[in-house]
Formats: structure tokens, C-alpha cells, sequence
């Protein structure tokens, strides 16, 4: 197994006062090999590095990209969780308090991260707005995820950042979801995301990559990537999958090794 290359170091984001914890955020730095290589691979591919490690539920259920024209989304898990609103607890005045979970991750996301919340698969009522998702962007986050809805999703698809929701949802959050933890470990879309695992998006949707694979799973996923571009060539030239797809065939090894050589992959 690869030597994990994701370093931490302490980020002078802290947790809102109590209930909430007041301890620094340790935040994740990615290696920028494994970053760049994980903006260009699919999700699909990244998946199927997973399942050959045995993680088969990687690949968040039923969460979509408002704009599926964007780069790959790639960052550490920086994560919110949502509980089922109580009506006593949640009304409209809660927002004026500055240490109201949601306002205090928003404000505390570190650059680079990949806000991600645990909704509970619940898009009756937004997970937030655009007002909060275009202060993520200000603030230098890499994406926000949720296995919610957002509102005033028009919007955020038209802001060029990257933005996963199950499906627009206009009613407030406080209608039904009531904020509670920052960055400790969530379900998101019936996959489990723990803070500091790298979050890779594309048109497709969102894989979860543990940290301490991430770089072996983006080498591999690199060339699984140069292998697949090669095969559909092939196919698209009229080629048959049999002995090719997987390369059973010792003449689709050599003609690989020849193509990748040729196109210095």
C-alpha cells in the first residue's frame, strides 16, 4: 500500500461555543499530485479503484450537480449535520445568533474543503442557500454536498462552483432540519464521509475516497484512465470488446503499450 501523503495542520477555525465543541479544526492538505490526477478522472473510474479495494458504497445515492459542466470538485471532507427540526428550537429568530451551527460552519469551512451535509436524505426543506453557498465560494471552499436540496438552486447552478443536491427544495432549513455538529463523521446520501475523507465530484456525482488511499487510488485511477481512453478508441474504430475489455488478449497489451507511447500517457 502507498505511504499516506496527506499532511494536517491546524487551521485557526474553531467550533462555535456550546453545544458545540471549541477545539481547532485539523485541516487536511492534499498532496498536489493527488489533486491534480483526481481532476482528471471520472467518478466512475475512481469507483471501480474502490470496489477492486473492497469498498463497495462509496458513490453518495441520489445527489446530483446543479451545473454538470464544471471541472471535477476535489477537496477534504469538511462536514455539517442535520437532525429533525423540533418547532420549540427552530424558528426564525435562531439566525440571530452568531453561534447557530450552520452560520458557524459556513463562516469556519476551511479553503479547500468540501462542505458536506447530512441532510438524512430529507430535501422537503432546503440544506441551505445561495446566500450561504456563495459565501462557501468567497471563502476559497472547493464544493458543498448534501443528500438534501437546495434553494434558490438557479442560482447557485449559474455561479460556476461547484454545488450536489438530491433536488431543489425552496422552504427554509429551519422547517424541518435543525443544525448540529461540525466536521465530525456523517452519512451523506447512505454513504458514511468522515472529515478530512477526499470528496471527488463530477457530472456524474460524488465518490468518498479515505484519506489513507487517496494517493494510491488517484495513480491507479490515472491509469485505468489512459486504458479506458485507449479501449474506446479502439471500439470506436470498430474493435471488439472480447479480449480488449479486459485485456485478455497478449496483442491488446501490446497495442495499449504502443498507444501509450505514442500519446507519452
Amino acid at each position: 500500500m502507498a505511504a499516506i501523503s496527506i499532511s494536517w495542520k491546524r487551521s485557526s477555525a474553531r467550533r462555535s461555543p456550546s453545544p458545540i465543541s471549541t477545539e481547532e479544526y485539523l485541516v487536511p492538505q492534499l498532496n498536489p499530485d493527488t489533486k491534480a490526477r483526481l481532476e482528471q478522472v471520472s467518478t466512475a473510474t475512481l469507483c471501480t479503484a474502490l470496489f477492486k479495494r473492497g469498498l463497495r458504497n462509496q458513490f453518495i445515492q441520489n445527489v446530483h450537480p446543479l451545473n454538470g459542466d464544471l471541472p471535477n470538485m476535489v477537496g477534504y471532507a469538511f462536514t455539517l449535520r442535520y437532525i429533525p427540526a423540533r418547532e420549540d428550537l427552530n424558528h426564525i429568530k435562531v439566525f440571530e445568533d452568531r453561534t447557530h451551527p450552520q452560520r458557524v460552519a459556513v463562516e469556519t469551512c476551511p479553503e479547500g474543503a468540501v462542505m458536506v451535509i447530512d441532510s438524512r436524505n430529507d430535501a422537503r426543506a432546503a440544506s441551505a442557500g445561495s446566500i450561504l453557498v456563495t459565501r462557501l465560494m468567497k471563502r476559497g471552499a472547493a464544493g458543498v454536498v448534501t443528500d438534501g436540496g437546495f434553494r434558490d438552486s438557479p442560482e447557485i447552478a449559474r455561479m460556476g462552483f461547484p454545488a450536489y443536491h438530491q433536488r431543489p427544495s425552496a422552504p427554509t432549513n429551519l422547517t424541518l432540519h435543525q443544525a448540529l455538529d461540525i466536521d465530525v463523521p456523517i452519512g451523506c446520501g447512505d454513504v458514511a464521509v468522515f472529515p478530512g475523507d477526499v470528496v471527488v465530484g463530477d457530472g456524474e456525482g460524488v465518490v468518498i475516497i479515505p484519506a489513507h488511499i487517496a494517493d494510491e487510488i488517484a495513480v491507479e485511477a490515472t491509469e485505468m484512465t489512459a486504458f479506458e481512453d485507449f479501449v474506446t478508441e479502439r471500439v470506436r474504430e470498430g474493435a471488439s470488446t472480447l479480449g480488449l475489455y479486459p485485456p485478455t488478449d497478449p496483442a491488446s497489451r501490446e497495442a495499449f503499450a504502443e498507444w501509450r507511447k505514442a500519446r507519452g500517457r
